[in-house]
């Protein structure tokens, strides 16, 4: 296997050299960049497996960075990793797409751990050619290329955190499932005490699959339980 190429976008060179080496000695590629004018000519060369951002950026701000990865037909998955840790930073660069979200100061292991979680994410979506379909009130998802399609035969782009999540209840249908239990499946042992992402990215994909937030049909919210999706899934198209 090839060895995954990181971009790290991070102004501070002391952490770029160090975020360099670490992920070095794990067995990848990091290449660095300390604003958005440098880091479009690393995208200019190759497209990553995976971007490390800071928010804080000279010129172009991170959050606009990644507005623009995942706004494109297939977006780049992205962990964003920042000084701003409180509970509503994390909350805002979840919402605008970011995978992940870590606090300076952080552990290098737990870098790395999340950096491993995401790359195993994007290896499984994109997966051996044994893609399967799957329908559910009228919606269609390929699971091989997480090409989702509406009952008005309209495609509908996923973030990689959107696929993963309606995956994990495409494969557990009329269950509920806690917060725990997701974030389980998701993120291991990885997940913080304090993580929205869940409740974040379930609003994000209701808002995709046209479930009222107010009255939700597809993905239930259930009292004390955690959610449940409520559509019978079927194989095949």
């Amino acid at each position: 296997m090839p060895e995954p190429l990181i971009y790290l976008v991070e102004d501070d060179p002391e952490i770029r050299t160090l975020v360099r080496a670490l992920l070095a000695r794990e067995g990848m590629t990091c290449e660095t960049a300390d604003g958005a004018v440098a880091f479009r000519d690393l995208m200019g060369r190759r497209r990553p497996d995976l971007v490390i951002l800071d928010i804080m950026l000279p010129g172009e701000d991170g959050l606009s960075i990644c507005r623009r990865l995942q706004a494109g037909d297939d977006p780049i998955p992205v962990l964003i990793a920042s000084a701003r840790g409180e509970p509503m930073d994390r909350v805002i660069g979840l919402e605008i797409g970011a995978d992940d979200y870590l606090a300076k100061p952080f552990e290098p292991r737990e870098l790395v751990a999340r950096v491993r979680a995401l790359l195993r994410r994007r290896v499984r979506q994109e997966g051996p050619a044994t893609a399967r379909l799957v329908s559910f009130s009228g919606w269609r998802l390929d699971l091989g290329t997480r090409a989702l399609t509406s009952p008005a035969q309209e495609t509908v782009e996923l973030t990689t955190g959107e696929f993963d999540l309606l995956s994990v209840f495409i494969n557990r249908p009329r269950q509920v499932l806690s917060r725990d239990a997701i974030m389980d499946i998701l993120k291991g042992r990885q997940a913080e005490a304090f993580d929205r992402s869940i409740d974040i990215q379930v609003s994000r994909l209701r808002r995709k699959l046209g479930d009222d937030p107010r009255a939700p049909v597809v993905i239930r919210t259930v009292r004390n339980g955690g959610y449940l999706f409520t559509p019978a899934v079927e194989a095949g198209s």
